[in-house]
Order: structure tokens, then sequence, then C-alpha cells
């Protein structure tokens, strides 16, 4: 058992501009933290500033810093797509060549009908858009009736609506599990996410019980190799949704302020490898084109982050990414394929630049390194960048 440690903490949607590829995805000119930072007049991040984001890429309001206490870079999507899940895989080491199905104008009518004989309630929207503008649609409708209202997005997620006081939420996972064992190729969605929500007309809110449930990984990760060296492995927010719950321990977290309570008591107490996911930039904000939002939870991370590195123990080492783009300034409410900043933080951490890096994938390897395995996926490790021997 190693007595090193790891944690990789992920903003959610917290891109760092266009990927080279972006035009392919129609996201040129997406730039989720460049954006917001012009937006608001510049970003007041001065933590965030110390550790070296301002070295990672132009960004208003944040100079370099000229004494970075950490290491900085950039990553680069590799892997076909940008949701989540394939996000997440990249920087534990799995590169999708192809993309999950998407559905521009809805599911197919077999897959509803099945879906719909599976549960044995019927389905009343089959649709592409925000949920909230979803919910505005067919809510009242779902609550005379007690029909699923099912939709998609630009992603390729199988989403499950039901207001908690009409469906029971024992009821709606077991139809997000139905769903999922029935979205096989060619329909191999991403993503079932169940979508509880509570309310009434005119003021619908979703609530925080969402769950995710995704496609298992098709190949050997980060998190496998861990668990097969006997390494502890802990996830917050939804990681372990994710992962389809292979090898990831710890439990579920449902927003930022919980789940950096989470990491703090890890740091605190626990052992081997964090793999973390603060999902509020995301959801609540890059989805709902909320920029005042979206700064504010860059801000309360940035305020959390000297008790998250003061505590960190001789042998650990801290990395800071995300996992795509979500642009709030943007028209579109969808993901953008975008680049990620990539800091690193720790005691045996050599403060400077890590580069430009080809792949998500690299991180992982670096971890895997640091950790003394023999694994490195689809990546490269920039350990001996950051780390002196």
């Amino acid at each position: 058992m190693t007595p090193r440690r790891a944690a990789i903490v992920v903003l959610d949607g917290v891109g760092i501009g266009a990927a080279s590829d972006a035009a392919a995805y129609g996201d040129v000119g997406s730039n989720t933290l460049g954006n917001v930072a012009r937006a608001v007049g510049g970003l007041s991040l001065p933590n965030f500033q110390k550790i070296g984001l301002g070295g990672v890429a132009p960004i208003d309001g944040m100079p370099f810093a000229l004494r970075p206490t950490g290491a900085f870079g950039l990553m680069e999507p590799a892997s076909a797509g940008k949701d989540s899940t394939t996000g997440h895989w990249e920087i534990a080491g799995l590169k999708l060549r192809v993309p999950f199905p998407t559905y521009a104008a809805g599911f197919p009518q077999s897959v509803i009908d099945d879906f719909a004989a599976r549960t044995g309630r019927a389905v009343i929207c089959n649709a592409v858009g925000s949920g909230t503008a979803i919910l505005d649609r067919f809510a009242d409708e779902h609550m005379r009736t007690g029909a699923w209202i099912v939709y998609t997005s630009a992603d390729s997620v199988f989403q499950v609506a039901a207001h908690e006081s009409v469906v029971p939420l024992a009821e709606l996972y077991a139809a997000c599990e139905a769903a999922r064992a029935l979205l096989v190729p060619p329909n191999n969605v991403s993503r079932v996410i169940a979508r509880p929500f509570a309310g009434k007309p005119g003021a619908w809110v979703r609530t925080t019980n969402r769950r995710d449930f995704s496609i298992a990984p098709p190949g050997e990760t980060l998190i496998d190799a861990l668990k097969a060296a006997g390494i502890a492995r802990t996830g917050v927010g939804k990681v372990d949704d994710l992962f389809a719950r292979r090898g990831i321990e710890g439990g579920h977290t449902t927003g930022n302020a919980e789940g950096i309570a989470r990491i703090l008591d890890w740091i605190a107490s626990g052992s081997g490898f964090l793999f973390g996911n603060l999902v509020d930039f995301d959801q609540l904000y890059g989805h709902r084109n909320d920029v005042p939002g979206f700064y504010k939870a860059l801000q309360e991370f940035d305020n959390a982050l000297p008790a998250i590195t003061s505590a960190l123990h001789e042998d650990d080492l801290l990395f800071i990414t995300a996992d795509h783009g979500n642009d709030p300034t943007t028209p579109s409410t969808d993901h953008a394929r975008e680049n990620v900043p990539l800091l690193a933080i720790g005691p045996r951490v050599r403060p400077g630049a890590i580069g430009r890096r080809a792949s998500f994938s690299d991180l992982g390897a670096t971890v895997a390194e640091w950790m003394g395995l023999g694994f490195r996926g689809a990546g490269k490790s920039f350990l001996p960048l950051m780390v002196a021997r």
C-alpha cells in the first residue's frame, strides 16, 4: 500500500478556450473562462491566480503570478465527444474514437415505446431542449397524467423528468435503470439521467435528487488499475455514476458545497486516490447561461482553495481541471468542445509550466506514475515536469 495520495478535482464545464476541432462541434468562439472574465469585467480569483491559472491562457483580470505556487498547463480533448462521461473517461486513460450517439430530432419511437412498456407509464414528451424549457412545456400534463417526460440535448443523454409528488424517487430511479438496460447499440446513449423536480405551474424547480446512470467503460481505466493494486479509490460528486460505480467508493454528493466538504474530509483522513466532480458550474449555471452565477461559483471555490491546499500532506498531489466547456455567454445552453485548465498543487510540486498536453489522458498517466502503477492508458505522464526526483 503506497503512502502517497493523489486527487483529481474536476470543475464540471470550466473550459478555457475552443479546442482545435471546435468547428466540427459547432463551438467556434466558445471560451468558458475567457468569456466569463470579459462578461464580468475581469475575474478576481486571487487563489487561482496564485497557483498559476493566469499562465494557462489569457484571462481578463488574471495576470500571471510571477511566483506561482503550483504547476500549470492546458489539456486538449482527444476523444470524440464533449460530455462528462467522455471527459472523465479520458482523464482516467480511456480514449473514445467514436462519439456516443445523439438525437437531434428525439429518440426513435421504438425506444420510447419500449421504455413505456418496461416502466408501465406513458411518455408525453420526446423532445430536444433545455430542461427548464421542457418543464415549462410539459410539466402541467405530467401532473395530470403521471406520464414520463423524456428529453435529450446536444449531448448523448436520455433524461427522464418526474415530479417527486407524482412519481416516487425509487420508481424514477428504477425507470432509469430500465432505460439504461434497453439503450444498447446502436442506441448506446452515454448517460440516462433521472431529473426529479418539484414546485407548481410557473415555478417548477429541479431538486438535488438527480442521478446519472452511465454506460460502463469499455476498457481499463486508472480506477481499475488502482483497484487491482489494492489502492483506495474515493469518488466525490457524480464520478461514481460516470464510471457506472465500477471501482469507485465513498458515496455521492449533489453540489459544490457538499463536494468541497467531502474533499476536505478526504484530505484530513482519507487514503489512496480521490476523483471528484463539482457539478454546479455546469448544471446550475452553464446550462442556464447564468454568467453571474457561474462567476459566483468560481469565487466560492477560490475561497475554499486555501483550506484545501494548506491541508495537503507531504506526499499529496492535487490536480484541478475540467471535463469540457459550458460557456454561459454563448446562445447555446449545451456543452462546448474546449480545452481545459490543468493545475497541480502539493508540497513536492515544482512550480512552473507543464505545457500543452495532447490528451486529458496525460493526467491519468501522471497519477498512475505517482502511485507506482505501470498503467498509462492512452496518456503520457508529465510527472517529471512537476516533481523533482
